[in-house]
């Protein structure tokens, strides 16, 4: 056969109308099948979950406290159309991983809403990358006669229900919806991903306060433009602008849960960022999906108010590491090692009215020929937060080889120096 042009052009247009009724076929598919998980008690499971069962018009209060167990359900109605949110005004309730939101604050009308509403975070990353629209969608009570099947796309129980999820409920509690669900006290294979997904997590601070270009790995470039809806590498210039200014960073994860959705995870927790003069605590979501090879990475993204101010978990975590420096410094002072002692502060420390390593290291060497320390206790130690990084305080009690002793307070200004500290300006004060 010889074909023209327009023989081409048709095959063309042919071959695209196929291709074109095919994902229609299979969205519309998907739309009828439906997200259909079990919900398992995993490691880093959240405290409470709210599932919404659409098929069954029920909502069903979950807590994980060893192991996950059923709190109380509810019957609940949801959109007029049956199948997964996709566009706005198509009357469907949407499947997925949504978060409760903040008290809707105005009057509502009782009919539909009842008085208790809570928005949800339709559309999420997730649902950006995959081109839905609409929005409004709520959690909320209904004043009218209930009937399943009865709203616009949101969820909704009767009056008193509502009341008793709310008391349940606080800012940011995961709920899953789907079009038909279970879940179990098992934690299945669920718990190998949680764990992962927890690695992965460690992995991204850790490469973050490194300021390693590792850090970029972590994402999917081409999906976090679209869900976050500004171009990724203006994300990376920023981040490698700040990596390039600051000396050091640290960065710390807390309180960290996990919840499958349909095709990705929700990872969400506190965040505790520090560099040079500042600090602050910040609530994360993240969104993850595997890529070509199988690779977990980030796709999107939600900063949402910490559940927990994390300083003094910072200081706690970091005083093991003060008191494992201060002990191997006392001890490298007892043995004379002058190698080792200096090693512990940077090249621009100050000791006294000593400045730079160079004249910290000459004065201990000419010192220690006749007045060797035989005698250095130390007790009292505490840690707080500096604008360089961590000031230190403690008793120190001296004595050296020809009898000279002393007793005072002693400061250390630590500054982090990789997954160490070393000391940045020490200062002695006589007397307790």
């Amino acid at each position: 056969m010889v074909w023209g042009n327009r023989g081409r052009i048709g095959y063309t247009y042919m071959r695209v109308a196929v291709v074109v009724l095919t994902l229609v076929m299979s969205v519309s598919m998907a739309f009828a099948e439906g997200w259909t998980p079990t919900l398992s008690s995993h490691s880093y499971g959240p405290e409470r979950i709210i599932a919404v069962d659409k098929a069954s018009q029920e909502l069903i209060m979950l807590e994980h406290k060893s192991p996950l167990h059923e709190v109380f359900r509810f019957p609940c109605t949801t959109g007029q159309s049956t199948g997964d949110k996709s566009v706005e005004g198509d009357l469907r309730t949407p499947e997925g991983v949504y978060f409760v939101g903040y008290r809707i604050n105005r009057k509502l009308d009782w009919d539909l809403y009842g008085d208790i509403a809570y928005s949800l975070n339709y559309p999420n990353p997730i649902d950006r990358i995959n081109g839905k629209t609409g929005g409004g969608i709520w959690l909320h009570g209904r004043g009218k006669t209930f009937v399943p099947r009865d709203t616009l796309g949101c969820v909704a129980l009767k009056v008193p229900d509502m009341k008793n999820v709310a008391l349940e409920s606080d800012y940011g509690t995961p709920v899953v919806i789907a079009s038909d669900l279970e879940w179990t006290a098992e934690s299945g294979e669920n718990d190998v991903t949680a764990l992962t997904l927890g690695r992965e997590l460690d992995a991204w601070a850790n490469d973050w306060q490194r300021r390693d270009e590792g850090f970029f790995d972590h994402y999917n470039a081409e999906l976090m433009t679209v869900s976050d809806g500004i171009d990724f590498s203006r994300f990376v210039t920023h981040k490698q602008s700040i990596f390039s200014r600051q000396p050091w960073i640290q960065v710390m994860v807390d309180n960290v849960r996990a919840i499958p959705g349909p095709d990705y995870w929700v990872t969400w927790f506190d965040q505790y960022y520090r560099a040079p003069g500042m600090a602050s605590t910040t609530g994360k979501r993240f969104y993850w999906q595997k890529d070509d090879i199988g690779q977990w990475r980030i796709v999107g993204r939600e900063y949402v108010p910490a559940s927990e101010n994390l300083e003094a978990k910072y200081l706690a975590s970091k005083n093991g590491e003060v008191q494992d420096l201060v002990k191997a410094w006392r001890t490298a002072w007892l043995a004379t090692d002058l190698d080792a002692y200096v090693g512990f502060y940077t090249s621009r420390a100050v000791q006294g009215s000593r400045k730079g390593l160079m004249s910290i290291a000459d004065y201990k060497k000419t010192l220690w020929a006749t007045k060797a320390p035989v005698k250095v206790e130390i007790d009292g130690l505490t840690v707080i937060q500096h604008p360089k990084g961590l000031a230190v305080t403690f008793n120190q009690m001296f004595e050296s080889a020809d009898g000279y002793s002393d007793v005072g307070r002693k400061t250390m200004v630590l500054t982090p120096n990789g997954n160490t500290w070393k000391i940045d300006s020490e200062q002695w004060r006589r007397g307790r």
